[in-house]
């Protein structure tokens, strides 16, 4: 491995993660936009939105079992095809469909850059799984905070979301230009000397199907609540002159800053304590937004991110270091049943708003209520990881 150079393929994968971030930041901001031009209800922006999160398990679905067999390299190029197209594709569209279509289409090319990359993280750092997922994945919630005030600044000069979209292009060139010139490792199943039928063992495991369930609920709580927190507290923030995309901003940055720091965290409480901590800090934070209103919801939003700074690249290092011969295939799979859980979060979330909205006439009130459902979630995984936790303790003593 003296010839790949680690610092080039991770710095050029936190690139390609940034993409994918600014695929969901700017989304976010372009909710309402969209209903109001194409004349959507809510609950089709939901399939819209949500297409992306389908598209993203698709990827993973499919991708993961090829890391192994055709190369990483592979695998981030059909990546890089989808977002270039992807991105075309949206600012061109006309409706329901191009949107559905193209949101599709980023999906599966940010999937593709997580079935990817991930196992190429460990496989780079074997030693430091945890830790070097968590630094990796800073550059989702710093995308976001990149996409977010992309989305502030040109709606201030008067740019729509089609030339916010188009801004994309650059890191997206960026990443396919530079993974063009790189060598990459084999996979750390494949170094380990771990066989196929391992793996595919591995990923029928009760433990790694407790992880799978646990996965949907934890990105459902995370990617749901982000995705359409600008357009549910829209009418909050505006009641005191605020864009409500610096709401997301805030809570992806402070999911940035935590990440950065998670190797002294995770490794004095434990991946199964953070995840423990996580969930408990989530559905405070999500209670507090639902009644908090001004600047007081930047109070509530901050406990939240406390609460799901760890989520995703914790859960896939407690399975990738617990359960190792799951491979880049269980990477996959957890990556994938995140999305899916987000990808049925989106059209639900929807539906709820416009159901509360209905009853209420109120879209305050509405946005409120809908947060709060979510909180059913984190109570949820508050109980499976405290049996986890127990559980991980036990086997420790």
């Amino acid at each position: 491995m003296e010839s790949i150079n680690k610092s080039l393929l991770f710095k050029t994968s936190c690139t390609a993660l940034v993409v994918t971030a600014l695929t969901f930041a700017t989304r976010a901001g372009m909710i309402e936009p969209w209903r109001a031009e194409f004349r959507l209800t809510a609950q089709e922006v939901g399939w819209i939105v949500g297409t992306a999160f389908w598209g993203f398990t698709l990827a993973m679905i499919l991708m993961g079992p090829l890391v192994d067999l055709i190369g990483m390299k592979r695998i981030l190029y059909v990546a890089f095809t989808g977002h270039v197209a992807g991105i075309l594709l949206t600012i061109f569209a006309g409706g329901f469909w191009s949107l559905f279509f193209s949101t599709l289409l980023i999906g599966i090319a940010n999937g593709s850059v997580e079935a990817a990359t991930n196992p190429l993280i460990t496989a780079m750092h074997p030693d430091e799984k945890t830790k070097k997922l968590n630094k990796f994945h800073v550059w989702f919630p710093a995308g976001i905070v990149i996409g977010g005030l992309v989305v502030f600044f040109l709606d201030k000069l008067g740019l729509g979301w089609r030339i916010q979209m188009a801004v994309m292009l650059i890191p997206t060139l960026a990443y396919g230009l530079l993974f063009l010139k790189a060598k990459f490792p084999q996979t750390e199943r494949v170094t380990a000397g771990y066989s196929y039928k391992d793996m595919l063992k591995s990923v029928v495991s009760p433990l790694f199907l407790f992880m799978a369930l646990c996965m949907l609920l934890t990105a459902a709580t995370e990617l749901g609540s982000n995705q359409w927190m600008t357009a549910l507290l829209e009418n909050v923030m505006e009641a005191e002159g605020l864009n409500s995309i610096l709401l997301l901003v805030w809570i992806s940055g402070i999911m940035a800053m935590g990440r950065s720091v998670a190797g002294p965290i995770v490794h004095r409480l434990s991946p199964s304590g953070v995840l423990l901590g996580s969930a408990i800090f989530a559905g405070l934070g999500l209670f507090l937004l639902s009644i908090s209103s001004g600047y007081w919801s930047f109070a509530a939003a901050a406990v939240f991110a406390v609460g799901i700074t760890y989520f995703w690249p914790t859960m896939l290092g407690f399975v990738n270091e617990n359960i190792p011969k799951s491979g880049a295939l269980g990477l996959a799979i957890m990556g994938g049943v995140g999305f899916l859980g987000g990808a049925i979060a989106q059209p639900l979330l929807g539906k709820i708003y416009d159901l509360r909205f209905e009853a209420l006439g109120d879209s305050l009130a509405a946005g409120s209520q809908t947060l709060r459902t979510v909180i059913v979630l984190t109570v949820v995984l508050t109980i499976a990881f405290s049996f986890l936790y127990m559980n991980q303790r036990k086997k420790r003593t």
